[in-house]
C-alpha cells in the first residue's frame, strides 16, 4: 500500500484526521487481502478511489452532512441490492469506506464477487462515524453498482451462448481509468479477458493491413517485430480469412461477417487440427448470440459488456441512531 497517491486536500476536507495517518496504518488488512485475492492491485484500486472522491471533496467536505450530523453520532450502512444480479467489486466498495473512516470504519463484506445477489441481500456492512459512512456512499455505491452491471451483462451474454463450446470476449472499449475494474467485472460475470493495453499482444485491424499493403504482409511485420506477443489479425471476407490462416495467424477476428462467411471461416480454420482460433465481432446482439456461437467460433467480441452495461440497482440503509433513514441508489448529491 505504500503506493498509494495521496490527495491531501480531498481527504482533508472529508476529515481532517485523513491526512495525519498513512494509508496503510487505516485500511483493515482484510479488505486488501480481499482485493489481491481478486487480482485487483491495491495501488490502482486506491489511485481510482482517490480520484472519485477528489471530485466530490475537492472543494471542501460534505456541507449537507455536515450541517445535519453530529460528529459524534455513529451508524451502520448496509448496502442492499433492490434488484437481482451478479456482484463485482465488493471489496472495491469497502475500501472506500475505508478510506474515508480512517481508522473508525468498520467494514463487513457479507457476498462473494461472482455470485447471483438477490433484492433484500445485505452485500455489505460498514460501521462508524455516520458522517464518513455518507461521505462515502455515492463513491462507493458508484462503483459497486457499474462494476455489478458489467457482471451482471456478461453474465447474461454468457447464458446466452452456453452449451456452444464459444466464449463473451471483452474489448478495450473501457471507460478512462477504469480498464482493469472492469476487466475484472467481466471475469465476475464469467466472461474472458482481451488484451489490456495496446502493447501486451498484437491486434492487426484494417488500417494497419491497408498500410500494409495486405494481410501476410501486415502478419509478417508484426509476427517479426514481436515474436514473443500474441496476435489477432482482423479480417472482414472469407478470402482474407483463408489468407491469414496460410500466413500462419493463430487467432483471427471476423469483423462484421453474417452467418454463412462465419461457417466458411470455421470450416477453413478446421483444417488448420485446432491451430487458430476465431473470434466474431462487430453487430452482435443478445438476438443473434446463440445463433453466431453456433457457427462454431470461440470467442464473441462484445464491446457493451464495459461501454455499454446499465448499473445494478444497489442502495445504502442507514440504521443505528438514524434508523428506517433509506438512502436510494438514485439519489444524487
Amino acid at each position: 500500500m505504500s503506493e498509494h497517491r495521496s490527495d491531501e486536500g480531498a481527504r482533508s476536507a472529508a476529515n481532517p484526521a485523513m491526512s495525519e495517518l498513512p494509508l496503510s496504518d487505516s485500511i483493515d488488512p482484510l479488505i486488501s487481502d480481499a482485493l489481491q485475492a481478486a487480482g485487483l492491485s491495491p495501488a490502482m484500486v486506491a489511485d481510482v478511489v482517490d480520484r472519485a472522491l477528489a471530485e466530490d471533496l475537492a472543494d471542501g467536505p460534505d456541507v449537507t452532512t455536515a450541517a445535519t450530523i453530529g460528529t459524534d453520532q455513529v451508524g451502520q450502512a448496509q448496502a442492499v441490492p433492490r434488484e437481482a444480479g451478479v456482484l463485482a467489486g465488493l471489496a472495491v466498495a469497502g475500501y472506500v469506506f475505508a478510506v474515508v473512516g480512517q481508522g473508525r470504519v468498520r467494514v463487513q463484506l457479507l457476498a462473494t464477487d461472482g455470485s447471483i445477489v438477490l433484492p433484500g441481500q445485505v452485500l455489505l456492512s460498514a460501521s462508524g462515524p455516520v458522517r464518513d459512512l455518507l461521505t462515502a456512499e455515492r463513491t462507493a455505491l458508484n462503483l459497486l453498482t457499474h462494476l455489478s452491471g458489467v457482471a451482471t451483462l456478461t453474465r447474461i451474454w454468457s447464458d446466452t451462448i452456453r452449451g456452444s463450446g464459444a466464449s463473451i470476449r471483452d474489448t478495450r472499449k473501457t471507460l478512462p481509468g477504469l480498464r482493469a475494474l472492469e476487466k475484472y467485472a467481466v471475469r465476475c460475470g464469467g466472461g474472458v479477458n482481451h488484451r489490456m493495453s495496446l502493447s501486451d499482444a498484437a491486434l492487426i485491424k484494417d488500417n494497419h493491413i491497408a498500410a500494409a499493403g495486405s494481410v501476410s504482409k501486415a502478419f509478417e511485420l508484426v509476427r517479426t517485430a514481436v515474436p514473443e506477443l500474441p496476435v489477432e489479425i482482423e479480417v472482414d471476407t472469407v478470402a482474407q480469412c483463408e489468407e491469414a490462416i496460410e500466413a500462419g495467424a493463430d487467432l483471427i477476428l471476423l469483423d462484421n461477417m453474417n452467418l454463412a462467411e462465419l461457417r466458411s471461416c470455421v470450416a477453413l480454420a478446421a483444417g488448420t487440427g485446432g491451430r487458430v482460433k476465431l473470434e466474431a465481432s462487430g453487430g452482435l446482439s443478445l438476438q443473434v448470440a446463440a445463433a453466431v456461437a453456433g457457427t462454431g467460433v470461440d470467442y464473441l467480441a462484445v464491446g457493451s459488456l464495459t461501454h455499454s452495461a446499465p448499473v445494478l440497482d444497489i442502495g445504502l440503509d442507514l440504521a443505528g441512531p438514524q434508523a428506517d433513514v433509506r438512502l436510494p441508489t438514485g439519489a444524487e448529491g
